[in-house]
């Protein structure tokens, strides 16, 4: 007989996991429980992704063809920058070379002293403006003074003595012709007075000597200018030859350039000169070639040239830095573009003008190009006050709508 089969002890309710408690719950209430319910729940979200992807899709009208989508849109208008554009104006187009150098006074003069002596005043100082003529100091000649007067004294005793002879000498002549004086007594007489006029004229060279001597005891200035230096002060004992003082004349400065020799068959006399100066920002000078050396300098391939640079101002100072160019051609009235402002395509050369808010296709006629192909001189193509492209800008075409807007 078989042995009832031994039940085992339920868990009690404190025992059993969350899983256990769901389980007896859904037996309680007669649901059988599911062995694996995630794999429902997965399926479950996968067929709810279907719907929201796919119904969209099923049920959306169908899309419509580019032509039926939208209307044309409004054309597109470039911006374009001041910076790019220009006008056509009549203009003055020019070759040039590049000329640097020193600015220095044409006219410059160190002062020496000619005459020994202590110095009795010295009127001027570094900077100061003088005329032809003015004082600029005085050496004391009073002892020349003594001098000179004694010299006089003895040149007019000695020209008093001469004429009393030139008088005996009549006499004694008129006594000769009658018989009454031997012709030696004449002959004496005639040495005589041969010897005081030899006499006569050294003391007056010493008188004209001392003379000199006075005057150019008085330093004066030979031209109009400005003192540069000042080597003396009053009371100084100086000789001849002693600096004294430089003078300069700032009225007209001279620059010495240096070209290339290659280039100096382009250049002349007379030919416009345009410089700019360091220390003076933002001022241009205008200046001519003056000459140009035929050989180049020793040790060099460059020619010396000289340029003369008006300074009616006083603003130009000798040492000072200046560049510029020259200019070695010129034409005026001429309507150029810049070079990047050209386009070609197979009907040969053109630029985009700008007339009510478009691009056009503006055929020109080239002439020649200028300032080392910076510029192109027209023939023909355009005309004063009309706008063109003046960059080369890659993305422009005829046609386009353009609008120029500030930088």
């Amino acid at each position: 007989m078989d042995e009832p089969a031994i039940q085992p002890t339920p868990k009690p309710e404190w025992a059993l996991s969350r899983r256990e408690l769901k389980k007896r719950a859904l037996l309680a209430a007669g649901i059988e429980p599911t062995r694996f319910p995630w794999l429902w729940a997965g399926a479950a979200v996968v067929v709810v992704g279907l719907a929201v992807f796919v119904l969209p899709q099923v049920f959306a009208p169908q899309a419509s063809t580019p032509t039926e989508a939208a209307a044309p849109a409004a054309d597109v208008v470039k911006r374009l920058l001041t910076i790019d554009v220009a006008t056509a104006q009549p203009a003055t187009l020019s070759e040039t070379l590049k000329a640097t150098g020193s600015l220095m006074p044409r006219r410059s003069i160190a002062i020496a002293s000619q005459v020994n002596g202590t110095l009795k005043s010295v009127d001027v100082r570094i900077g100061d403006q003088v005329k032809a003529g003015d004082v600029l100091a005085m050496v004391d000649v009073e002892t020349s003074q003594i001098q000179l007067s004694q010299q006089r004294s003895t040149a007019a005793a000695t020209r008093a003595q001469l004429a009393q002879a030139e008088n005996q000498l009549e006499r004694t002549l008129r006594l000769a012709d009658s018989g009454l004086t031997p012709s030696a007594t004449v002959e004496s007489e005639k040495a005589s007075i041969e010897a005081l006029k030899a006499n006569l004229a050294a003391l007056e060279a010493q008188v004209a000597g001392a003379e000199l001597v006075i005057r150019n005891a008085t330093i004066t200035a030979p031209f109009d200018g400005i003192v540069a230096a000042r080597s003396i002060e009053p009371g100084q004992l100086i000789t001849s030859g002693a600096a004294l003082f430089d003078l300069v004349d700032l009225s007209m400065m001279e620059m010495t350039a240096y070209v290339p020799v290659s280039a100096s068959p382009n250049l002349k006399p007379g030919q416009p000169v345009t410089l700019t100066v360091e220390g003076l920002p933002g001022q241009n000078f205008a200046a001519t070639v003056e000459g140009v050396s035929p050989v180049a300098a020793k040790g060099t391939r460059t020619v010396p040239v000289l340029i003369s640079v008006p300074n009616p101002e006083g603003k130009l100072r000798g040492g000072m830095f200046a560049s510029g160019s020259i200019v070695i051609e010129e034409t005026k009235g001429a309507f150029a573009v810049p070079d990047a402002a050209l386009r070609e395509d197979a009907d040969g050369r053109y630029v985009l003008r700008i007339a009510d808010g478009a691009l056009l296709r503006q055929p020109v006629e080239v002439k020649r190009q200028w300032a080392s192909g910076r510029m192109t001189e027209l023939a023909s193509g355009l005309v004063a006050g009309e706008s063109y492209v003046a960059g080369q800008l890659d993305d422009l075409k005829p046609g386009m709508r353009v609008t120029v807007v500030e930088n």
